[in-house]
């Protein structure tokens, strides 16, 4: 009796075990798509990415503006981190990327309802989906930020604060849904890797109308207006620089390839956009600025953006002598025949940049890398989409940008007053001053 006990109980042992596997396979299913090698690269690109704004974006800005408003500018970028962050958790991350309708989205993670610690969501499948709704709020908080550059020097805070929040329900969110969450422009074959509309070419143009609504500044083209201190800007710069191989090689959402091959092609066109810029003004004005320099390197990473996860590295390159040399045009040329205050150039920069690299993404697209190919392999349907997708940006945000700022200016002053301004907005709006 008691060795037959034995000799069942050992023979149920694994029958048990096999059971237990049994049992728990389908729970192992659910969880084993989650990569750990693209869980640990996106945590990085994330911090990477916010890394951008604070405080890559904050020196960046508030070394190109006057004195007395360094802290305001920082602040500006502060403030759009914290409030994005959290709109974003409450409906802008639903909005985006939750459902698959062609204008937006569901509300089905409002405040990340349902949402488990190993859910993944459908456009990132490797990665937990709160990694996935994080990584994404670092590019709606950038994208919020970078409009403030146009208005420097002369936005009422308060209004700043209800321009983010307007701009961000409106502009922000239905783009990226339109582009990236399967919206209607996406779904077209519109492609955009990183962010040539959704982020520059919106912020570009959102921060032109701004500045043209509000006006030049008070002693625009007879006072010098010189930046403050450009090492805070060069600084920024070199954040801003690293901090794109996460905004570039993270959209590949995951430890990859093609996240390898869009860093390279980001890194070389931000060399090229620096040397050409800088190249430019040597010629023209016998010094090339170091302003120059890292508004070419700025003016690479942003027009490589879209195109960085289609392209090889030699078209990066390419890309980048591009982009310094339409961005200074524009920041020059173009400026000085309209004549508006676009106080640190982000329509000059970002918005020029976003349409130029959105259309050379039509041009240099190559399947071999992102699956597409673009006019030069023989695909010139590519080139007209990435034109319309252009025309609905350029319409979208500039057309709800108008409307924002007008409908803010009727609750609060969007400007301060001359007195205000010619103090500074560190001591008009916030009570604080550099020594």
């Amino acid at each position: 009796m008691g060795t037959h006990s034995c000799r069942a109980a050992t023979l149920a042992a694994p029958t048990a075990f096999a059971a237990i596997v049994l049992v728990a396979t389908p729970a192992l299913a659910e969880t084993s798509a989650i990569s750990a090698a693209d869980t640990a690269w996106m945590i990085v690109a994330t911090a990477l990415v916010l890394m951008m704004t604070i405080p890559g974006l904050a020196l960046f800005y508030s070394g190109m503006v006057r004195k007395k408003n360094v802290l305001a500018t920082m602040a500006q970028s502060l403030a759009a981190v914290a409030i994005i962050s959290i709109l974003w958790v409450a409906f802008g991350y639903s909005l985006a990327f939750v459902g698959d309708g062609p204008w937006l989205g569901s509300l089905d993670r409002w405040f990340l309802a349902g949402m488990e610690m190993d859910s993944v969501n459908p456009l990132a499948k490797t990665i937990p989906e709160a990694l996935f709704m994080l990584y994404q709020m670092t590019f709606a908080v950038i994208t919020v930020a970078l409009v403030a550059g146009s208005v420097a020097d002369r936005m009422r805070f308060s209004a700043y604060l209800l321009f983010c929040i307007g701009w961000f329900m409106f502009v922000y969110v239905p783009l990226a849904h339109w582009v990236w969450g399967g919206g209607f422009l996406g779904t077209m074959g519109v492609i955009d890797f990183a962010g040539g509309l959704v982020v520059h070419l919106s912020a570009g143009i959102g921060g032109l109308v701004a500045a043209w609504v509000m006006g030049r500044r008070y002693g625009y083209g007879a006072e010098n207006l010189a930046p403050f201190d450009l090492s805070l800007a060069v600084m920024g710069t070199g954040l801003l620089w690293v901090g794109w191989f996460g905004f570039n090689g993270g959209s590949a959402l995951g430890a990859n390839s093609r996240a390898v091959m869009a860093i390279t092609a980001t890194h070389l066109a931000a060399c090229a956009g620096a040397l050409t810029w800088g190249a430019i003004e040597w010629s023209t004005r016998r010094k090339p600025s170091v302003l120059g320099m890292i508004s070419g390197a700025v003016a690479g990473l942003g027009t490589i953006t879209p195109a960085s996860g289609f392209v090889t590295p030699w078209q990066g390159i390419v890309i980048g002598v591009i982009a310094g040399a339409v961005c200074f045009w524009a920041c020059t040329s173009l400026k000085h025949r309209f004549n508006y205050d676009d106080s640190l150039d982000v329509f000059g920069v970002h918005g020029i940049g976003g349409i130029t690299g959105t259309l050379l993404a039509g041009v240099f697209a190559t399947a071999a890398i992102g699956g597409t190919s673009g006019l030069i392999e023989g695909n010139p349907n590519q080139l007209l989409l990435q034109l319309a997708g252009v025309a609905v940006t350029l319409v979208w945000s500039g057309g709800i940008s108008f409307v924002l700022l007008k409908l803010v200016g009727a609750f609060v002053p969007l400007r301060v007053s001359q007195q205000q301004e010619l103090e500074g907005l560190d001591i008009s709006q916030h009570g604080e001053a550099l020594q």
